[in-house]
């Protein structure tokens, strides 16, 4: 197993779509750009077949150091989770049998 990389997804698009090196770069760059911008503003989004970026917010709460046990607080803050769709999960899982 790797992992894929912007240069990778980039290279995908150029050997799939036929678009030069540096337009399948763009390409690539502005779609993760809009995702990231959506997200940051605080929208869901949504991608058909593949799944579902979500942001949440966490209140804050009160934690503990598990070295020390001291109380420490948790600041109020925002997450980012992702739900792969069904589609997703079955390729996933038809792929580990």
């Amino acid at each position: 197993m790797s992992t894929k990389t912007r240069a990778d997804l980039s290279e995908a698009v150029y050997q799939e779509v036929g678009l030069s090196r540096n337009e399948s770069a763009e390409l690539v760059e502005s779609v993760l750009d809009e995702i990231a911008d959506c997200l940051v503003s605080g929208d869901n989004v949504k991608i058909s077949s593949f799944g579902s970026f979500l942001v949440r917010d966490k209140r804050g709460r009160i934690g503990r150091n598990p070295k020390t046990g001291e109380e420490v607080p948790i600041e109020p803050r925002r997450v980012l989770t992702f739900r792969p769709s069904q589609v997703l999960r079955e390729r996933i899982n038809a792929r580990s049998k």
